[in-house]
C-alpha cells in the first residue's frame, strides 16, 4: 500500500497542469448592450448633460446609441493563467494602459498564475484615446469576449490600469459595479461627484458600488499621485465608499508595479473589507439628505419666479450629485424650460 501510493503521488506531481496562453492580435466578434452608446453615456454623463444631448441630436434628425467601435477593425492581447482553472472559474483582469500597445504581460505571469486570472487589454486605447467613445467601451467589450470564451467567476472580475489607465478603470468601476466588483488604480485617480469630471451614475448603481472593492497601489516615489490619491480617498468617503485599500509600492515612481507589488495587490482585491453597514446607512441618509436640500432650494427659486437663481442651482446640483439627483433634476430643467 505504502508503495502504491508513493507511486500515486509521483503521478500526480508528473502531470503538470494546462500551460499559460499568450495570445496576440486578437479580434473580438461579440457586442454588448453595455458597450451602446447611449448606455455608456447614461452610467457616465450627469442627467442634464445626457438629455441635452439626446435633444441636440433629436433636433437633428439623429439618435444617440449604436456601437462606438468595430471590433472586426480592433486588436486585443490575451493571457490565459498556468493550470486549472480554478473551481468557479478564471478570474478576469480587464487593463486599460496609458500607451497604445497591448500589455504582454511577461513579468506579471507568475502572480496571475498564481490568482488563476485571465489578463486582456485593447491595443490603440492609451491616453490619446477618447474614455468614452474607446477606452470605456473597448474594456466592456473585452469583458464580454472573454467570458464568451472561458468560464469567468462573476465575483473576480476586476478592471485595473496605469496612470492615465487608471483613472479611466475608475471611472468604469463607477459606472459598471454591476460588471466589476474590483478596480485596481496604478498611479492614477480622481474624486468622484463632479469635482473634475467624474460623475456619479444613477441611484442603483451607486449603491453597488459603494460595495466595489477598490486597491489603490502608487510608487513611493510618485509624489504627485500620491497626493492625488488621498483626494480621490477622501470624495469616496464623502460618497459612503469604504471598500477601500491603500497600498504604496516601495522604491518605485511613476511606473508599472513588479510582481510582487501586483501580487500584493491582488491579494487586496481578493479580500473584501467588512462594510460598518450602520456606518454605511448613516452616511448615505446624510448624502440624501444634503440633495433633498439642494432641491429644495432650486424649487424654492423657481417658486418665487428667480429663474436665474433656480437655473445656477439645478446646474449646481447636476454636476456634484450627477445621476443620483435623477429623476428630480430632470423634472425641475423641464420646470425651468417651460417658465423661458
Amino acid at each position: 500500500m505504502l508503495a502504491v501510493c508513493i507511486c500515486l503521488a509521483c503521478a500526480r506531481q508528473a502531470v503538470p497542469g494546462p500551460p499559460a496562453t499568450q495570445l496576440h492580435d486578437v479580434v473580438f466578434d461579440r457586442y454588448s448592450p453595455l458597450s451602446d452608446s447611449a448606455e455608456i453615456a447614461r452610467r457616465t454623463l450627469t442627467p442634464l448633460t445626457f438629455l441635452h444631448g439626446q435633444q441636440l441630436l433629436a433636433s437633428r434628425g439623429q439618435a444617440l446609441g449604436g456601437q462606438p467601435v468595430d471590433l472586426s477593425k480592433e486588436k486585443f492581447a490575451v493571457y490565459v493563467s498556468a493550470g486549472a482553472p480554478p473551481p468557479a472559474g478564471y478570474g478576469l483582469l480587464v487593463f486599460i494602459s496609458p500607451g497604445p500597445d497591448a500589455v504582454q504581460p511577461r513579468r506579471w505571469r507568475p502572480p496571475l498564475d498564481r490568482h488563476g486570472l485571465v489578463f486582456v487589454n485593447a491595443a490603440h486605447s492609451g491616453n490619446d484615446a477618447g474614455v468614452l467613445e474607446r477606452r470605456l467601451p473597448l474594456a466592456l467589450l473585452a469583458y464580454e469576449n472573454v467570458r464568451a470564451r472561458y468560464r469567468i467567476d462573476p465575483n473576480r472580475v476586476y478592471v485595473g490600469g496605469l496612470s492615465g489607465g487608471s483613472r479611466v478603470a475608475q471611472i468604469a468601476a463607477l459606472a459598471y459595479p454591476d460588471v466589476f466588483r474590483g478596480a485596481l488604480l496604478n498611479a492614477g485617480s480622481e474624486p468622484i461627484g463632479g469635482e473634475r469630471g467624474v460623475y456619479l451614475p444613477p441611484a442603483d448603481l451607486l449603491r453597488s458600488f459603494r460595495r466595489t472593492r477598490l486597491v489603490y497601489v502608487t510608487g513611493e516615489d510618485d509624489q504627485g499621485n500620491l497626493e492625488d490619491d488621498q483626494i480621490s480617498q477622501a470624495s469616496l468617503k464623502e460618497w459612503c465608499v469604504f471598500n477601500v485599500e491603500v497600498q504604496v509600492a516601495r522604491r518605485r515612481g511613476h511606473e508599472a508595479l513588479d510582481a510582487p507589488a501586483l501580487d500584493d495587490a491582488l491579494d487586496a482585491l481578493g479580500r473584501s473589507a467588512t462594510i460598518d453597514e450602520g456606518e454605511l446607512a448613516r452616511c448615505s441618509a446624510r448624502v440624501d439628505r444634503e440633495l433633498s436640500s439642494r432641491l429644495s432650494e432650486a424649487e424654492a427659486a423657481l417658486a418665487h419666479g428667480d429663474r436665474e437663481g433656480a437655473g445656477a442651482r439645478i446646474a449646481a446640483i447636476d454636476r456634484r450629485y450627477g445621476g443620483l439627483s435623477a429623476p428630480a433634476i430632470v423634472e425641475l430643467d423641464a420646470r425651468l424650460t417651460a417658465k423661458r
